[in-house]
């Protein structure tokens, strides 16, 4: 075994290092990190700063400096890199459901069909007009008509429109044409080994295969996954469930890898199968980190891909190709939106967001350029116009947002595509789901309020969840879990935990979130209460004074004491054991000292 040296890890530490800087300085400027990441592997890569490490002559710039801190090849991190796409499409699916998709198959089967179809028919008329071949053509065509998921996705997310008309609508057009990814590599592989006579055949078995492969992942995943979390869940450790969610991603995507069909579909499949259980909430917490890091990973990978001196000798070239290939896509787009019920409002946005090409492209004309199907003059330009236009989408999608004017008639039009009524509908969140917090609820139910529940106990969860109530196993002393259970759009917060410690865990996150949130917890005793209230609960519940008033009540009434006298008195004590519980705020310091003042000066 050779000594470690810092040369092993040098890829893995310059993407670390670039992450821990970009992520928070694009923030602070307001920007995209994904045009962070592009532009650091821009300057990175081979083609950058690799490039001066290659040619000591430029700048005077030693090589053997260079090296620690370029990326050599960037098909070395391309594997991982991928990842990021699949872990991607795993959260999509956890935000989806079967019923939800089948909600979208017009737009996805219909729109999502003509999108791929025209554009890649018109692509390749001009390409073979051109004086490219017409094999070459018909696939140079169908690898520039994908869109980029890798970098919609997470735009539409950032702007908070992932849940929108065009951000439905968008994704159901980019599942489409990740399910015609695999199609169009086994064309490739068929006309580059000289098979295109047998293609049909080709297709037929390979797509029965896929079929069957899918179906086995819906088949294992409905008798596997919900018992396979739950037994995780009840060990309470969170280093399993991380490795079970994990294993759930990989080993499906690789299931569809090795069908023929893209890793991302078997991880976006797996994503719809656990959208339906309690586990949802803190499997996307649990997978988000992962998620980020990677989808980082493929935008550096992308941007050292960019050849930069084939920008400088062929400018007029490649920017032609980026702006024709954008124009053209989003007039497609735009054009046969309408026949299938989207508002203009609507399609105009969706057609900027989707004009420029995707990474899909860099998969079919890398094969393509292995299989001599593609010359690699054409092949190369193609991507270097395809990375340029994915650079745009972010300012595009600003651009399509500020021209999007009537936004909720457009929501009302494909309110039907909307998630499921759960967190986001909830106005109440229970945290604690025992005997406490299951009366709560009853009691919110009983006046017509929704509400959503979290707890940690697995077994509690699965029978609540069993019983047909919305019920989530997570835990919520996590910001991040909390904005995933729909904090940002509740009314109150009810926290029942029997353990002090945790609800105050509970109480401290949930106000870092909302200041202003009303918030009712329940306390052991009059000093947990009064802690309780300094940590800034709205109202705090002593278990002790509770029963004491509970038991003064009872004793009260049956003695004959009359019971409005009764439940007035008691109102009454318990007011006062309030104001005594709760802190003296600033404002009523200032009161007081304002009125002994009075006082003094005979005022």
């Amino acid at each position: 075994m050779h000594p470690t040296t810092i040369s092993d890890y040098k890829d893995t530490l310059l993407f670390l290092v670039t992450a821990g800087v970009i992520v928070p300085l694009f923030r602070r400027l307001k920007v995209s990190p994904v045009i962070g990441f592009l532009a650091a592997g821009i300057v990175l890569g081979p083609f950058g700063l690799g490039r001066l490490a290659r040619h000591p002559g430029w700048l005077g710039v030693t090589p053997h400096w260079l090296t620690y801190v370029t990326i050599a090849d960037a098909q070395e991190i391309g594997p991982v890199a991928e990842l990021g796409v699949v872990f991607l499409l795993f959260m999509i699916g956890l935000e989806l459901s079967f019923e939800r998709l089948m909600r979208m198959r017009r737009i996805l089967f219909g729109l999502g069909a003509v999108q791929v179809l025209v554009s890649a028919a018109l692509i390749a008329a001009i390409a073979y007009a051109l004086g490219l071949g017409g094999i070459a053509a018909i696939v140079l065509g169908g690898a520039l008509a994908f869109s980029s998921t890798a970098i919609v996705i997470p735009v539409l997310a950032e702007h908070k429109r992932l849940n929108s008309m065009t951000g439905r609508a968008s994704f159901a057009i980019l599942l489409f044409q990740d399910l015609c990814v695999a199609p169009l590599l086994i064309l490739v592989e068929a006309l580059g080994h000289g098979q295109a006579a047998n293609i049909e055949e080709e297709l037929v078995e390979t797509l029965a295969v896929a079929l069957a492969a899918i179906a086995l992942i819906i088949l294992a995943g409905r008798l596997v996954l919900r018992p396979l979390f739950h037994m995780v869940a009840v060990a309470g450790s969170t280093e399993f469930f991380m490795a079970a969610c994990l294993l759930v991603v990989m080993g499906t995507a690789l299931t569809t890898a090795a069908s023929g069909l893209s890793m991302a579909i078997g991880a976006f499949i797996a994503g719809l199968l656990l959208a339906e259980t309690e586990y949802r909430r803190e499997i996307e917490v649990m997978i988000e980190p992962f998620q980020g890091l990677l989808l980082g990973l493929f935008f550096v990978s992308v941007g050292a891909g960019l050849d930069l001196s084939r920008i400088v000798t062929r400018p007029a070239e490649i920017i032609t190709i980026a702006l024709g290939l954008i124009i053209l896509k989003s007039l497609v787009i735009a054009a046969a939106a309408p026949a299938f019920k989207v508002p203009w409002g609507v399609a105009r946005e969706m057609a900027l967001l989707l004009g420029p090409g995707g990474e899909f492209a860099f998969v079919v004309l890398g094969a393509a350029m292995l299989a001599d199907v593609v010359p690699r003059e054409s092949a190369e330009s193609a991507m270097v116009a395809v990375t340029l236009s994915m650079l745009a989408i972010p300012w595009l999608a600003r651009l399509g947002e500020a021209m999007t004017r009537d936004r909720r008639l457009d929501e009302r039009a494909f309110a039907h595509l909307a998630p499921p009524t759960d967190a986001a509908g909830a106005r109440v969140l229970i945290v604690g789901y025992g005997r406490v917090g299951a009366l709560v609820g009853e009691l919110l139910a009983a006046h017509g309020i929704p509400f959503v529940a979290i707890d940690q106990d697995a077994i509690l969860v699965k029978r609540r969840r069993d019983a047909g109530q919305a019920i989530y196993y997570g835990d919520a002393s996590r910001p991040e879990f909390l904005r995933r259970a729909g904090l940002a759009s509740a009314l109150a917060l009810v926290v029942t935990m029997d353990q002090p410690s945790a609800v105050e865990h509970v109480v401290v996150a949930a106000r870092a979130e909302r200041p202003n949130l009303t918030i009712v917890a329940r306390a052991r005793d009059a000093s947990h209460a009064s802690k309780l209230y300094e940590l800034g609960v709205t109202d705090a519940v002593p278990e002790t004074i509770e029963a004491s008033l509970q038991l003064s009540e009872a004793v009260l009434v049956d003695i004959g004491v009359p019971m409005g006298e009764v439940i007035a008195s008691i109102h009454e004590k318990r007011d006062s054991f309030r104001k005594l519980l709760q802190p003296v705020r600033e404002g009523e310091v200032r009161a007081i000292r304002a009125s002994t003042l009075k006082g003094k000066t005979g005022g």
